[in-house]
């Protein structure tokens, strides 16, 4: 009986296995972070927002190996200008990055920013805490308490060219925690890429405050890394006439669980999230779950999400628009969709809206379907062979999600890189 009482729990087990920073600004946000995780409890199956995804290999002490594969995602914006930073299995790697000095934006490691009045001391964790209600989210706060590095980011102005963090990995037992953290002042305009494979297991979080009339741009690329299993949060909360705009492309992996958690809170604010993925085989599972929350007048916001699934792939899409009662005047559309590729594979989703103003226009759709026959004879009957028209069809498809990309020369990039995973899939 001694042993039974002493058992630890699954949330326990793994706190015994990490290390908590401490001292330094960020060490009251982490000790807040943990306390808040250890009465949350890490998720489970059970758990609303869970019911779709098992969250097991998510929260194990250990994670999983995952075979290092020849990747070509790392070099996805080679061709773009841009200030490159690289984390090699979740380690800055400074002889591989770029200098860190850019007119308009400072750019410190999360691991060396020490001084006690630091600016992101008013922003670590703060929007990640703010984001657990009226949702838990207990990985989120495990990497708050956790995470010993990722890059804090101050934009002052118009940044002439976007911030690349590339993750490259090596190990097959890397298990990754990051947490970077943005900041853009009124009037300011910056564009921040991701790509490349993380980590076996990566735990991120990216906390965004886009203030007055500032512009926010994310691109996003989870590689072909097929054995990772990845939780990602994007946190923000945006102020009056300001702009974010994040699209991920997720391209194979075992696991991968992405949570947007959105705040409007200044007047004519726009807020657009997006995402095209493709997946293949019974052990491949993805999962979109987004919340926006309008408490202000006149805003906009999108959630265009589509996924491709082919040989028993899993999508899930969970999506809210909340609209408190004195947000009028808004405008909230949310479509997900699916295009299956054979008759083993699922979607599943969740669309909400939840609404307590009375001058709104907002809307939401979901749909799951194959491909179109009539086009794909149409096609063929004009010598376009099979697996071409397959793919034309695919892109098609996918093309709503893509376009909520502003930039055209990354728009591109982001078609090429479909293109090209549709080709290596063909049947």
């Amino acid at each position: 009986m001694a042993e039974a009482a002493t058992q630890q729990t699954p949330t326990e087990a793994l706190i015994a296995t990490l290390d908590l920073p401490q001292g330094g600004w960020s060490d009251a946000a982490r000790k807040d972070a943990l306390s808040r995780l250890q009465q949350a409890g890490l998720p489970e199956r059970r758990d609303e927002y869970w019911k779709y995804t098992r969250p097991d290999t998510l929260t194990q002490p250990q994670a999983v190996s995952a075979a290092v594969r020849a990747s070509e995602d790392v070099a996805l914006f080679d061709q773009i200008d841009r200030l490159k930073l690289v984390f090699v299995d979740g380690v800055f790697d400074a002889d591989a990055s770029d200098d860190l000095a850019l007119e308009g934006i400072t750019i410190e490691r999360l691991a060396q920013a020490d001084a006690d009045l630091h600016w992101a001391r008013d922003l670590y964790g703060t929007l990640e805490k703010n984001g657990q209600t009226p949702v838990a989210r207990p990985l989120a706060a495990l990497n708050t308490a956790f995470a010993a590095d990722g890059m804090l980011i101050h934009v002052t102005e118009k940044v002439s060219k976007p911030v690349n963090i590339v993750y490259r990995r090596t190990s097959e037992t890397a298990d990754v925690m990051l947490h970077h953290v943005v900041k853009l002042d009124a009037g300011a305009e910056f564009t921040l890429l991701e790509n490349g494979p993380v980590a076996a297991r990566f735990n991120g979080v990216l906390e965004v405050e886009v203030a007055d009339n500032a512009s926010f741009h994310h691109v996003r690329a989870q590689g072909r890394d097929h054995e990772q299993r990845a939780a990602t949060h994007i946190f923000t909360r945006l102020g009056t006439e300001s702009a974010f705009k994040s699209f991920t492309l997720t391209a194979n992996g075992v696991m991968t669980r992405n949570d947007c958690v959105i705040e409007l809170t200044g007047d004519d604010a726009a807020a657009h999230v997006a995402g095209a993925c493709v997946g293949d085989g019974g052990d491949f599972h993805h999962d979109d779950t987004v919340f926006i929350t309008h408490d202000a007048v006149n805003c906009e916001s999108r959630q265009v999400f589509k996924k491709v699934l082919r040989n028993g792939a899993t999508g899930v899409f969970q999506g809210k628009i909340l609209v408190k009662a004195d947000a009028q005047k808004t405008d909230g559309y949310q479509i997900s969709q699916s295009l299956l590729l054979d008759e083993d594979s699922q979607f599943l989703a969740k669309p909400e809206l939840e609404i307590y103003a009375d001058d709104v226009a907002c809307s939401h759709g979901s749909t799951s379907g194959a491909i179109d026959e009539d086009a794909l004879f149409y096609l063929r009957s004009r010598g376009v062979p099979h697996n071409v028209a397959t793919d034309l069809l695919t892109l098609s498809f996918l093309a709503e999600a893509v376009e909520e990309i502003e930039d055209e020369t990354l728009r591109e990039e982001i078609t090429a890189r479909l293109a090209a995973w549709l080709e290596r899939h063909a049947a």
